[in-house]
């Protein structure tokens, strides 16, 4: 599969309900931070981050030198476009 064909079929996938409930979290947090805990606070599972983070619905932000295993994200503009798409 070309990386053409690739990013387009991602482009059109729909993120799972625990994607979306983690990617929702960031709209209204300050530059579209997402939440490394759930609100029962458990970590939020690593496969549901990376999985956005290979959407292109969330990407990295910053490592933490305190907790350099910890994925601290925000959204991206697309993670915005599927989570309102969903919504909708």
């Amino acid at each position: 599969m070309s990386r053409l064909t690739s990013t387009a079929s991602a482009a059109n996938e729909k993120p799972s309900d625990a994607e979306l409930s983690w990617l929702t979290k960031g709209l209204k947090q300050p530059g579209g931070k997402l939440p490394l805990f759930d609100e029962w606070g458990q970590k939020v599972n690593e496969r549901t981050i990376r999985a956005c983070i290979d959407h292109g619905w969330a990407e990295p932000w910053f490592t933490n030198p305190l907790k350099p295993d910890w994925l601290v994200c925000k959204l991206t503009d697309a993670g915005r476009r599927a989570v309102e798409a969903k919504s909708h």
